[in-house]
């Protein structure tokens, strides 16, 4: 159980960043437009791309065990780096979401837009296949309680942030409310990032 709550924290600590492909979400579920679908891309692309950096991590350490040490102390390293940009924005950046409602978008483009931010955001290789993948290696027996855990915490995330878009619109567009979102991000990496060393 302890290896699945590890997963669902993780994976949401690392998702909850804002970035185009959250703030999209977010314009969907403010124009209740195929909400549903986008969720589902963004929760089922987080899916694939966990499974396999958990897989491809695991597969490497077992022929390779000083892989282990030094992917964990890569982890430990962006994990700080992280915490550090958060800790940055939450004191310097002045920025509201901002989305506009753009009400006359087929199906089609709703997806391949949603596709879009997904699959051509470097940062999703790096949280899932890197991250998440180095992370993964020191659970062992309890990988795919991990693994559950942190794909279980992309669906929750994705459809609370899609469908409760509506009631967070007003909040997020306070510049203060993005302050204390980013700093609180920032002690979830360092705290990680101790239980890590």
């Amino acid at each position: 159980m302890l290896s699945f709550l590890s997963g669902f924290f993780l994976g949401f600590s690392l998702i909850l960043a804002i970035g185009a492909q959250n703030a999209y979400v977010l314009k969907c579920g403010i124009n209740k437009k195929y909400i549903f679908i986008v969720c589902l891309i963004c929760a089922l692309s987080d899916a694939v791309l966990i499974v396999l950096g958990v897989t491809g991590f695991s597969i490497i350490t077992e022929s390779y065990n000083w892989i282990i040490s030094t992917v964990l102390n890569a982890g430990i390293v962006f994990l700080l780096l992280y915490g550090v940009r958060s800790f940055w924005l939450a004191f310097n950046k002045q920025d509201v979401l901002g989305v506009a409602p753009e009400s006359n978008d087929s199906l089609l483009q709703v997806v391949v837009t949603c596709l879009a931010f997904t699959w051509l955001n470097p940062h999703v290789y790096l949280d899932t296949l890197v991250l998440v993948g180095s992370v993964s290696v020191q659970h062992g027996e309890n990988l795919v309680q991990f693994t559950l855990g942190a794909i279980l915490s992309s669906f929750v995330f994705f459809y609370s942030l899609g469908y409760a878009a509506r009631l967070l619109t007003p909040f997020f567009n306070k510049p203060l409310s993005w302050k204390i979102l980013d700093f609180m991000i920032g002690i979830t990496m360092f705290a990680i990032a101790y239980t890590l060393l």
